[in-house]
């Protein structure tokens, strides 16, 4: 079978045996995977990777020890914990000390023929739900673990920061959940998606508010985000920090001390709230997708998800 594969910064395709069942795991035939920008982070350096990455997937089941599993078309979290030790048993899985993680640590990824995955970490999708639509429901899990973090009241003004696809997840989903969205972006086309549904929109590149919001999120993905957030947040507010940069982040921490601004990392969520949201039309994905290509030209279909103003690149895989 092939598989994508990146190292010292270059993107190829290579013939790779099939995944052979471990008890307990199930094989998954892919069917769609979404590229993202913790990807287009790995290809630059992020965590020294080198070997199959993705994680954003629908695929189909092939071979499990649940039987019932076998055909159905599912989707995974990501999180491979040992389910053994002191984090586990506080479930706490997503921060096990010993985990591995799909296409980013000790696991190789999804974007080959055929992927495996503990039957545990799988999800049965919705009849309702396209394939095409699923893919997101690992970023929109993303999206949803802000509501378990933090208690927003209804109707309170939140500030999003970043209009690339999670940005725009993670605007959609605040305003679906009653908040006041303010999103702030750099391109027109990305913020008249979340624009439809009711989220109030700013182009990022005049001068941002100061000490306006008591809940600010930042998804710009790049190093000054943080502290723009931070600007940004009244005195005791708090900010959910939603970017992944490859390398150190420069921040004064002297503003986040004095106005004793709460900061929340925040990554993996919980995947029933996501599959819930998506089923339920609330959230915009279809406008998100830019194209797809066929796994065997993943090199051009990374090069295109890195250029400035494409959304979501999709890859198919070529297995019948």
């Amino acid at each position: 079978m092939i598989a994508v594969y990146l190292g010292q910064g270059r993107v190829s395709v290579r013939k790779v045996p099939k995944p052979r069942r471990l008890e307990g795991f199930a094989v998954i035939r892919l069917l769609m995977g979404g590229i993202c920008n913790t990807d287009l982070e790995l290809q630059r350096g992020y965590y020294d990777f080198a070997g199959i990455p993705g994680h954003e997937f629908v695929g189909e089941v092939t071979e499990a020890d649940d039987r019932n599993l076998i055909g159905k078309r599912v989707v995974g979290e990501i999180n491979i914990a040992c389910t053994k030790c002191e984090w586990c048993a506080r479930g706490l899985g997503r921060h096990c000390p010993k985990r591995k993680v799909l296409g980013i640590v000790k696991h190789p990824g999804a974007f080959r023929e055929f992927l495996t995955l503990p039957e545990r970490n799988l999800h049965v999708v919705p009849a309702g739900i396209a394939t095409r639509h699923a893919v997101f429901l690992e970023p929109l899990a993303a999206a949803c673990e802000i509501l378990d973090q933090v208690k927003i009241p209804k109707g309170d003004p939140v500030a999003v920061l970043g209009d690339g696809k999670l940005g725009l997840l993670i605007a959609q989903v605040l305003q679906a959940h009653g908040a006041s969205v303010h999103q702030f972006g750099r391109h027109k086309e990305k913020l008249r998606i979340a624009a439809k549904i009711g989220v109030a929109t700013e182009m990022a590149t005049k001068k941002l508010p100061v000490a306006a919001y008591d809940w600010v999120v930042d998804a710009t993905g790049s190093a000054d985000g943080l502290r723009t957030a931070v600007s940004m947040a009244r005195p005791r507010g708090t900010v959910i920090m939603k970017s992944t940069v490859h390398g150190a982040v420069p921040i004064d921490t002297a503003p986040i001390i004095v106005n004793e601004i709460t900061l929340a990392g925040s990554r993996c969520g919980r995947f029933a709230p996501a599959i819930q949201m998506l089923g339920s039309g609330r959230i915009n994905v279809e406008d998100m997708i830019s194209e797809s290509h066929q796994l065997s030209v993943a090199p051009k279909a990374f090069a295109r998800a890195a250029e400035r103003g494409v959304m979501k690149v999709l890859l198919t895989s070529s297995a019948d």
